[in-house]
């Protein structure tokens, strides 16, 4: 895949996730706890929805700022180096996400 590839990849994906975004808002809004219309199951049910929901929301705006920030490096011509240590990210790891900052190696130090 060439970095084209991947900036095309990158733009779909934003579209997706705006998309995605769009409906996920209304299932993040506050919920009614009126015990007269809902059961306390139900409650708890749609409690547990709306904290999934908002997980998911935040997941999906975290991956966008990723996206854009891939964006910029791709127009400042430097995607496909390590944020970190400068190397060259290995072509198969940008293949699987090509929003990734980070080498392997920076990116498996980060976690420990």
């Amino acid at each position: 895949m060439s970095y084209s590839d991947h900036k095309k990849a990158l733009i779909e994906l934003r579209e997706t996730l705006l998309t995605a975004q769009e409906t996920g808002d209304q299932a993040e809004q506050t919920i009614e706890l009126d015990q007269t219309r809902v059961g306390r199951l139900s409650r708890m049910d749609a409690l547990q929805a709306q904290a999934m929901s908002k997980e998911t929301g935040r997941r999906r705006r975290q991956k966008l700022l990723q996206i854009e920030a891939a964006l910029r490096r791709i127009e400042h011509d430097e995607y496909g180096y390590c944020q970190e240590c400068g190397d060259e990210i290995a072509p198969a790891r940008l293949n699987v996400d090509p929003a990734v900052s980070l080498c392997i190696r920076c990116a498996e130090a980060g976690e420990a």
